[in-house]
């Protein structure tokens, strides 16, 4: 994203100091742009995000400075939950559409989620959830699954995004926080990750 906004706007580190985590990349980009005194305005998204998702493409592949590899049990979950009728998978993210399907082709998940909300769709992470589950109506994913959805993520605004749609928000601390950190933010279920397979999908059907 700081290649990007550099290569747009001439602007080096722009998302400095700005917690990434959890948010749309729309607020992330909005918060940069006011910090560096750039014009907010819609032709400016459209610039970054055209930039953003080349830059990715390159980036992708070369080693980061942190994790970059598929979480514990995540692969295994996603399997079984796809084979389970009663459960319906969506992808529910802050990252630009093509973004999270780049990423998620990279590590050989993509084919687990036909449909989702997406960051380009609103600022407010909250408003996703929103989102997500008008479309899961218009797909005609029966109102009883509806009334158990549950949002799965590792920060806060996750389990925020969960509560703002009255879903249950099951928390997961492969990220930067903590299982106490995320029963504080308010996770009705918090774990340490997702590798006990067989415990998580009792908690989803």
């Amino acid at each position: 994203m700081s290649r990007a906004f550099e290569q747009v706007f001439g602007v080096a580190d722009a998302f400095a100091g700005i917690e990434l985590g959890g948010r749309t990349d729309t607020f992330l980009l909005s918060r940069a742009t006011a910090r560096a005194g750039v014009l907010d305005s819609p032709r400016n998204h459209r610039r970054f995000r055209e930039a953003y998702l080349q830059v990715l493409s390159e980036e992708i592949h070369n080693p980061g400075s942190g994790r970059s590899e598929v979480m514990p049990g995540v692969q295994s979950l996603l399997e079984a939950a796809q084979q389970d009728p009663s459960l319906h998978l969506a992808l529910l993210t802050g990252n630009y559409e093509p973004a999270a399907y780049l990423k998620l082709g990279h590590f050989g998940l993509r084919d687990f989620f036909g449909w989702g909300a997406f960051g380009e769709e609103s600022e407010d992470r909250n408003d996703l959830g929103r989102v997500a589950m008008r479309r899961a109506a218009e797909r005609a994913i029966p109102p009883a699954a509806c009334s158990r959805a549950i949002v799965i993520g590792d920060t806060p605004y996750d389990i925020a995004c969960a509560q703002a749609i009255g879903a249950r928000a099951l928390g997961v601390a492969t990220g930067s926080h903590s299982v106490d950190q995320l029963r504080a933010a308010g996770a009705d279920i918090a774990v340490p990750d997702l590798s006990d397979t067989t415990y998580v999908l009792s908690l989803l059907r």
